[in-house]
């Protein structure tokens, strides 16, 4: 089976991580997203995933130049202009020669769904496009379904107030289709799957919708960010956080650091050649390769990217270091911070839910 991968977003809420690094490409526990999202589906049979490509295209084919990842073949389609979720769906397709029932999954999306269920249904269903839901204690901040009780889609309602909304079933952002929904979209046109085509699948009766309440998580704030990297360590998703890790009774994931002769309480993740100096501690935070916290300073909850320092008597809590970045001195790295790629930040400077770019 083929998929569809959307990774054109700028993914604007982590900059200035993403002013020159796709969000779809920053690691989640020292493995880049897209691996884990390209994991899952070729766990299911798919093997061949087209990429659809608009921002920073480059960083993907650079990074995979045999054009393969995570064991999965990579097409690319690289837009020539935004053509909105449809529309790029439509242009990736022609791409990869799609003619059979495929899949298309959202890149910024980590998700540990049956597949295997969402492919049957929308078979026994007969549906031209199935789409899978999710149930959210909040679906104001969505896109809400609702279906009959075979699980014909009804109709679509984006954002309802709390108190209004028929459901909590979200638009999850995985859906199966037939081929022949690619006739409805116009190909190199702009056009929304959202307001447009399904919509018109749904006036037809094609359109399917299935409840599955496996893990979903949209990485696209900083917060989000943070919880996918930090649901890998916990426990909250099963299995070590990335392959050759080791977990201590601490509940510390280890890579291979160099030298630990500070604190570390878990969940955390201590990549290679990290090093936490005496009187440093760490709780509940990923160290990226060749991190370095000096004597003094302190990690919390937070995502310390590879290569990036910490000097002495610096507190970094609910923020994310870019690679490469240098926190000086007793500076205060407070919650909601986003440090970009080997910024530099002089001692004694507290940010505090700041974008600090490079």
């Amino acid at each position: 089976m083929k998929a569809v991968v959307l990774v054109g977003g700028e993914g604007t809420r982590l900059r200035p991580l993403t002013y020159s690094t796709p969000k779809q490409m920053l690691p989640i526990v020292e493995r880049p997203m897209i691996e884990r999202v390209l994991e899952h589906l070729g766990s299911y049979g798919v093997d061949e995933a087209v990429l659809s490509l608009q921002y920073l295209p480059d960083a993907f084919m650079s990074a995979y130049p045999d054009d393969v990842a995570a064991g999965v073949r990579l097409t690319y389609a690289s837009e020539p202009h935004p053509l909105d979720t449809a529309g790029a769906v439509r242009f990736a397709a022609a791409q990869a020669d799609v003619e059979e029932t495929f899949v298309v999954v959202n890149g910024d999306v980590l998700t540990d769904l049956d597949l295997d269920a969402l492919v049957a249904f929308h078979r026994a269903h007969g549906a031209e496009g199935t789409i899978r839901l999710y149930p959210v204690d909040d679906p104001s901040r969505f896109g809400v379904v609702t279906t009959d009780p075979d699980g014909r889609v009804l109709e679509f309602i984006e954002k309802p107030p709390a108190d209004a909304a028929p459901t909590n079933l979200i638009n999850a952002g995985t859906y199966v289709f037939e081929p022949s929904f690619l006739e409805r979209v116009p190909l190199g046109e702009r056009v929304s799957i959202e307001r447009v085509t399904f919509p018109a699948m749904a006036a037809d009766g094609r359109l399917f919708a299935m409840a599955e309440p496996s893990y979903w998580l949209d990485t696209g704030t900083p917060d989000a960010y943070l919880q996918a990297n930090f649901d890998l360590l916990d426990g909250t998703r099963p299995g070590a956080p990335c392959p050759g890790a080791e977990r201590d009774e601490r509940g510390v994931w280890n890579q291979g650091a160099a030298a630990i002769d500070g604190e570390v309480t878990g969940p955390s993740y201590l990549g290679r050649d990290v090093v936490v100096e005496h009187d440093a501690s760490v709780e509940g935070s990923v160290l990226g390769a060749g991190s370095v916290v000096r004597s003094g300073a302190q990690v919390r909850g937070s995502v310390v990217m590879a290569g990036a320092l910490l000097e002495h008597g610096a507190i970094v809590e609910g923020s994310i270091l870019g690679a490469g970045a240098r926190i000086g001195a007793e500076c205060g790295v407070r919650r909601g911070s986003v440090i970009g790629f080997g910024v530099e930040l002089e001692p004694g400077r507290t940010v505090a839910g700041e974008r600090v770019p490079g």
